[in-house]
């Protein structure tokens, strides 16, 4: 996928906007005072935090960020606008007198955070205040995110988001822990797991969170919702049409931290971009993967999500389990790949295989190859099959160039993964006719491609099974 261009793209961000602080240092000693370490500060270092490090994940990008803030008249603020002006972005905040800016110290040893100690004044304000400048803001603004954790400046969320879509601008909302009935009207909102679980309450399988989010999408009048799961990646949600799900990044996690911050600026600046919204998620789940793998609460840049796209050429390949397949192939669809699809046992893998293989991956850009489990090739193919085991046979197929993903099927056939996966072309090899390829109709009721490959004669693997034992 190839990166937009950022600079043209105008996004507003409004919330609870936050200076973290980062004292570091190194501890080699118990305090005599009390049973606990003693920090020697040797570095400080402050960072824009919550609703402003939404506002420079946004600036890093390359796009114009503008942010709409309730800030005291204290040091923190102090410093907090300092940053804004220096990242580039639009300072459209607040200044209260009686307000004292939300800031979070972290004392930080041999890279290990020892305590943490917040100094905020949580207290529902009103949007009457900010209405002015948001509207300005908005009003040049492509898209507008709500960013709020629950620290007072977005207690009227209705009030903004009526105030946005009256002015026909994107709405993207990052919640917390208040009644989503707040956020009707918003085109997207992006709770994390645990925000969303308390909204709707847990449920038992990817299906019956998807039809959770239907279910809120259609009370609330949203276009979408994206659900960040940690280590299950992303489930994006939208209306009247089938889920997908993104895995998370394959990267070492150094620190979860600020990710959401990550994943909705990120999709906030694609959307801005003109982006389609499967793409946008693409980008923000690769953003994220960037952001945990770094320690603190950090951006990314436009340089850093350019460079990992371009790395991101391969999204990897081999042997799956039927649940990575289908996220897998859910993030190839959206980047606009075609999946092609075809089955059997290869039993003992032989010239004609290859070259069928090499035929069918030729149709589309990635190639799915479903084997028969060794009960099925036994039922299937009789007594003394298979001659080699299922991971045997999934070893040596994920080593042939032209396959992308191995997976096997318990089942005689595998129309059952069809159903899940329907892939855009399904290829059987040239001893087949096209009415004999199962799932040949449904794949051509949903608009898919069925072929029928040339095999190479006097080569299949029963005549090898047959040579031999006649040797």
């Amino acid at each position: 996928m190839k990166l937009p261009r950022f600079d043209k793209a105008r996004v507003l961000t409004l919330g609870d906007a936050m200076l973290d602080r980062y004292w570091h240092g190194n501890t080699v000693r118990i305090s005599a005072e009390a049973p606990v370490p003693v920090i020697d500060v040797k570095q400080r270092e402050d960072r824009l935090g919550g609703a402003a490090n939404v506002a420079l994940n946004v600036a890093a990008l390359g796009a114009g960020s503008t942010l709409v803030a309730v800030l005291g008249l204290d040091e923190s603020a102090a410093i907090l606008k300092a940053k804004l002006d220096s990242a580039g972005i639009q300072d459209a905040t607040l200044g209260l007198a009686d307000y004292p800016t939300v800031t979070k110290l972290r004392l930080v040893s041999h890279g290990q955070q020892m305590v943490r100690a917040d100094f905020e004044e949580i207290r529902d304000l009103p949007a009457a205040p900010l209405m002015p400048a948001f509207l300005a803001a908005a009003g040049n603004a492509d898209v507008v995110i709500l960013s709020d954790y629950d620290k007072g400046v977005i207690s009227d969320p209705q009030a903004f988001i009526q105030a946005a879509r009256g002015l026909q601008k994107t709405v993207l909302v990052d919640p917390k822990y208040k009644d989503f009935k707040l956020y009707a009207g918003a085109t997207i909102i992006k709770p994390n797991r645990v925000e969303f679980m308390k909204a709707v309450g847990a449920w038992a399988n990817e299906a019956e969170l998807v039809a959770k989010c239907h279910a809120m999408i259609d009370a609330l009048g949203l276009q979408a919702i994206l659900v960040t799961r940690d280590s299950d990646g992303l489930t994006l949600v939208r209306k009247g049409q089938p889920a997908i799900h993104l895995p998370a990044r394959k990267r070492e996690v150094y620190d979860l931290s600020g990710a959401g911050d990550t994943v909705i600026a990120t999709l906030g600046t694609a959307l801005a971009a003109g982006i389609t919204l499967p793409d946008a998620v693409v980008m923000a789940n690769v953003a994220a993967g960037i952001a945990v793998s770094k320690p603190g609460i950090v951006s990314v840049s436009g340089p850093e999500l350019r460079l990992e796209l371009g790395r991101d050429q391969d999204y990897g390949k081999g042997i799956l389990s039927e649940e990575q397949l289908l996220l897998a192939a859910a993030e190839a669809h959206a980047r606009g790949e075609r999946i092609v699809f075809t089955n059997g046992c290869f039993d003992i893998l032989h010239a004609g295989h290859v070259d069928y293989l090499t035929e069918a991956r030729q149709r589309g850009d990635r190639l799915v190859v479903a084997i028969n489990g060794d009960a099925s090739v036994h039922r299937l193919k009789g007594q003394g099959r298979p001659i080699n085991t299922v991971s045997r046979r999934m070893a040596m197929l994920a080593g042939l160039s032209a396959v992308d993903w191995v997976v096997t099927f318990e089942e005689d056939t595998p129309l059952k993964l069809l159903e899940k996966l329907r892939p855009d072309v399904l290829v059987k090899g040239g001893d087949y006719g096209i009415e004999q390829v199962v799932g040949g109709e449904m794949v051509k009721a949903y608009g898919g491609e069925v072929a029928v490959l040339s095999l190479v004669e006097d080569l299949s693997t029963t005549l090898l099974v047959e040579k031999i034992r006649n040797l």
